[in-house]
C-alpha cells in the first residue's frame, strides 16, 4: 500500500511546488506585462510607428548577436545544474558555472564589437534606414551586458529560486526601463530617451543579478576540486548538448523576428511598427505557459535523473490542461475583438494590425501548449532534434514570408508566422509521443473546448445589444470569462488535482 501511495504523494508534492511558484510567477508576469506594455505604448504613442519600428528592429538585431554569443551555454546550465543537483555532485556545478561564465564573457565582448562596426552595413544594406545606425551602435554595448545577465538569471532559475528569477526578469528591469523612459522624456532627450532607458534596464539587471548570485548561491561560484579528466568530460558533455542550442537560440530568434525583418525589408519601419502593435498583445498567450514552465523544466529534469517517469508524464498532462484552460478564453477574445483591443491599447493609427492579431494568436496558442513537448525533448537530451525542428519551422517561415509579404503585406507575414508555429507544434507533439510516450493533454480539454464555444455563443447574443465602446468591450470580455468559468465548474471539468491547486492558491491569497 505504501508503494502505491508514494507516486501519488510525489505528484501532489510536485504539483504543490508548481502551484506555489506559479502564483509568484503569475504576479511577476502580470506586472511585467503591464510595465512592458506601458513602456511600449509610451514609445509608440510618443514617437509614432517609425521610431517604434526602428526600436523593434534594433532589439531584433541585438537578439541575433546575443544568441550567438551565448554558444547555447545558458540553456546548457539550465539542464546540467538540476541534473548534478539531483545527484548531489556540487563540484561539477561549480566547475560548469565557472567555465561557462568565462567563455560567455569572451564571446559576448567579441559579438558586441562586431555589431558596433557593422551597424552601418546592417542599417543601410538590409533596412535602408540611417536612423537605425544610432540605435545599433548604442545597443552594441548591450550585447555583453545582456548576455551575462541572461546567464546569471538562468543560474538562479536552475537552482529553482523562481521568486527571485521572476522578480528580476519580469519586474525589476521593466520598472527601471519604464521609470527611466518617463524621466528622460520629461528631460527632453527625445529619441535618446528610448535608447538610454532600455540600456539602463539591462545594466541594472546585470548588476542586481550579480549581487543575488553572490549572496544567495555564493557557493556555486567557489573553486571546484575536480581532476583534469573529469573537467574534460564535463566540458565535452556540456558542448555536445549546448552547441546545437547555440544555433537553436539564434535560429529561434530568426524564427521570432523573421516577420518583422521581411516587413522592414519590403515595407519599411512604419509597417514594422504597426505590425508590432499586435505582437505583444498576441504574446499575452505566452503568459500561461510561462507561469508554469519556469519551474517545470528544472523540476522534470531533476526527476528524470531519478527515473521518475510516471511522475513526469502526469505532471506534463496536468500542466498542459492548465495552459489550455487558461489560454482558450483569451484566444477567443482576441479573435472576436482584435481591432478594438489594438485601438484601445496603441491607438487608431495601429488598427491595421487587427488580422495580424488573429493569425498570431492562433499560432501562439498552440505553441504555448506544446512547449511542454519541447521541454520533454530537451529533458531527454535531444538538443539536435530540437535544432532540426526549429530549422524546419524557420525555413518554412522565411519562404512563406518572402512570398506573402510583397503580396499581402503585414497580414501575409502574420499568416506565414502562424503556419510556421503550427508546423513546429506538430513536430514537437509527435516527437515527445515517440520518445517518451507523452502527449501533454488530458481528455477533459474536449469538454472545456465545447464549453468555450457555448460561452462564445452567449457572448455574441449579448454583443448585438451593446455599443462598440471601451466600457462595453470590457463588460463583454468580463461576461464571457465569467460564463466560461461558471460552465467549467458546473460541468465538473476539474479533477482532484485541479481542486487541490485551487485550494492551495486560495489559501496563499487569503492567508495574509
Amino acid at each position: 500500500m505504501q508503494e502505491r501511495c508514494s507516486p501519488n504523494k510525489k505528484l501532489d508534492d510536485s504539483l504543490k511546488l508548481l502551484a506555489k511558484t506559479s502564483f509568484v510567477v503569475f504576479i511577476g508576469l502580470m506586472l511585467s506585462k503591464l510595465l512592458m506594455y506601458a513602456y511600449k505604448i509610451i514609445i509608440a504613442r510618443s514617437f509614432g510607428p517609425e521610431i517604434y519600428g526602428i526600436f523593434t528592429l534594433a532589439i531584433m538585431v541585438v537578439g541575433w548577436f546575443t544568441s550567438f554569443a551565448t554558444l547555447g551555454l545558458t540553456q546548457g546550465i539550465l539542464r546540467f545544474i538540476p541534473l548534478y543537483r539531483g545527484k548531489s555532485e556540487f563540484n561539477k556545478i561549480k566547475y560548469i558555472t565557472h567555465f561557462s561564465l568565462l567563455v560567455i564573457s569572451i564571446t559576448s565582448i567579441i559579438a558586441g564589437v562586431i555589431l558596433f562596426f557593422s551597424a552601418e552595413l546592417i542599417a543601410i544594406n538590409f533596412f535602408n534606414n540611417e536612423s537605425l545606425i544610432l540605435f545599433l551602435k548604442y545597443f552594441s554595448i548591450l550585447v555583453p551586458a545582456y548576455t551575462l545577465s541572461t546567464f546569471l538569471v538562468f543560474v538562479i532559475r536552475a537552482f529553482e529560486k523562481i521568486s527571485l528569477f521572476s522578480f528580476l526578469t519580469n519586474i525589476f528591469q521593466n520598472v527601471v526601463k519604464l521609470g527611466a523612459l518617463i524621466l528622460f522624456i520629461f528631460l527632453g532627450l527625445k529619441v535618446h530617451a528610448v535608447i538610454f532607458s532600455y540600456m539602463l534596464g539591462i545594466f541594472a539587471l546585470l548588476l542586481v543579478a550579480q549581487l543575488v548570485c553572490k549572496y544567495k548561491i555564493s557557493k556555486t561560484f567557489l573553486l571546484s576540486f575536480l581532476s583534469e579528466d573529469k573537467k574534460i568530460k564535463i566540458r565535452k558533455e556540456l558542448f555536445v548538448y549546448s552547441w546545437p542550442l547555440m544555433f537553436l537560440t539564434f535560429i529561434f530568434s530568426i524564427f521570432l523576428w523573421i516577420d518583422s525583418f521581411v516587413i522592414g525589408y519590403f515595407l519599411g519601419a512604419s509597417a514594422v511598427g504597426i505590425y508590432n502593435a499586435a505582437v505583444p498583445i498576441a504574446f499575452l498567450l505566452h503568459l500561461a505557459p510561462e507561469i508554469f514552465m519556469q519551474l517545470f523544466f528544472p523540476l522534470i529534469t531533476k526527476e528524470y535523473s531519478k527515473k521518475n517517469y510516471d511522475l513526469i508524464k502526469n505532471l506534463s498532462k496536468q500542466v498542459g490542461k492548465w495552459i489550455f484552460t487558461l489560454n482558450l478564453p483569451f484566444l477567443l477574445l482576441f479573435l472576436t475583438f482584435p481591432g478594438a483591443i489594438i485601438s484601445i491599447i496603441f491607438g487608431n493609427q495601429y488598427i491595421g494590425a487587427e488580422n495580424v492579431l488573429r493569425f498570431l494568436s492562433i499560432g501562439i496558442f498552440f505553441t504555448g501548449i506544446f512547449r511542454i513537448s519541447n521541454d520533454l525533448i530537451s529533458m531527454k537530451g535531444k538538443s539536435k532534434l530540437i535544432l532540426i525542428n526549429i530549422v524546419v519551422a524557420s525555413v518554412v517561415n522565411i519562404i512563406l514570408n518572402i512570398i506573402m509579404v510583397p503580396k499581402y503585406g503585414i497580414n501575409g507575414a502574420a499568416f506565414s508566422t502562424m503556419f510556421s508555429y503550427l508546423i513546429l507544434s506538430t513536430m514537437q507533439l509527435l516527437e515527445s509521443k515517440r520518445l517518451l510516450s507523452i502527449i501533454p493533454l488530458k481528455r477533459e480539454i474536449i469538454k472545456i473546448f465545447f464549453i468555450s464555444i457555448g460561452s462564445l455563443i452567449l457572448l455574441f447574443c449579448v454583443k448585438g445589444f451593446l455599443p462598440n465602446t471601451f466600457l462595453s468591450i470590457l463588460f463583454q470580455g468580463s461576461f464571457f470569462i465569467l460564463v466560461y468559468i461558471l460552465f467549467i465548474l458546473i460541468s465538473k471539468s476539474f479533477d482532484e488535482n485541479d481542486w487541490m491547486i485551487l485550494r492551495l492558491t486560495k489559501h496563499k491569497i487569503f492567508s495574509r
